[in-house]
């Protein structure tokens, strides 16, 4: 089996895991998660029918678009460093990390009208971005103010048990109901049941699609490792 049958075959068990978790598969969006994966991956998820494909580095954002189809959706789904906007302004169609105002500022002037997420921090955890829910009501308003679009919010869950994550899932959806927001960016590779059980309308997906990612400075292709993880 080639690395784009495995990726097209996982692409379907995924939609397949949404369905079993109660979710509407077509109403739920995808979003292949490529990060650490070469432009294989991406041609693969393209390949298999995916429209939206995720990046946590402007660096790899930039290599990729540069080789990609035109149509494709990019998303940026990790941590954003203001002085970074710039450098991917011009070809992501969702921030979706967006926590904090001076992100709102920069995005507005370097992405005048871009669509957005807010990103919110329901469990309090350190070691990932995101606004606190009390604070997402005012960062909403500020990017509406700056002429962003606000579609929804995102939210990223705990490590460790799946159900671990469905309260602060809870929180996130009940806070876009209360806000308006139709987008709940929610539930990756692990915990997207929950996630999808939870108001989910999508998910981001890295490791179910492609496998485990390389390790930095190994030099391993996305096909590599593909074959390696089936």
């Amino acid at each position: 089996m080639t690395a784009g049958e495995q990726v097209a075959l996982a692409v379907e068990r995924v939609r397949d895991r949404i369905a079993d978790a109660g979710g509407d598969a077509a109403a739920v969006r995808l979003v292949a998660v490529t990060k650490g994966f070469g432009p294989g991956a991406v041609a693969a998820a393209v390949a298999a029918g995916v429209s939206d494909v995720g990046e946590s580095y402007t660096h790899e954002l930039v290599a990729k678009a540069a080789s990609s189809p035109p149509s494709l959706r990019w998303h940026f789904v990790g941590r954003l460093q203001s002085n970074k906007v710039k450098a991917v302004a011009s070809v992501v169609e969702l921030w979706q990390s967006v926590d904090r105002p001076s992100l709102v500022r920069e995005i507005r002037e370097r992405a005048p009208g871009a669509r957005v997420l807010v990103q919110v921090n329901p469990t309090g955890e350190v070691t990932k971005g995101g606004c606190r829910p009390g604070d997402a009501p005012d960062l909403v308003a500020r990017a509406g103010d700056a002429g962003l679009r606000v579609s929804g919010l995102m939210a990223i869950g705990p490590r460790g048990d799946p159900e671990d994550a469905r309260q602060g899932f809870r929180l996130v959806r009940e806070l876009a109901d209360r806000l308006g927001l139709r987008e709940r960016s929610m539930g990756m590779s692990d915990d997207l049941e929950v996630a999808v059980q939870e108001g989910s309308t999508m998910v981001r997906v890295g490791r179910a699609l492609f496998g485990p990612r390389p390790s930095a400075g190994t030099g391993i292709g996305a096909e590599t490792v593909l074959r390696r993880c089936h």
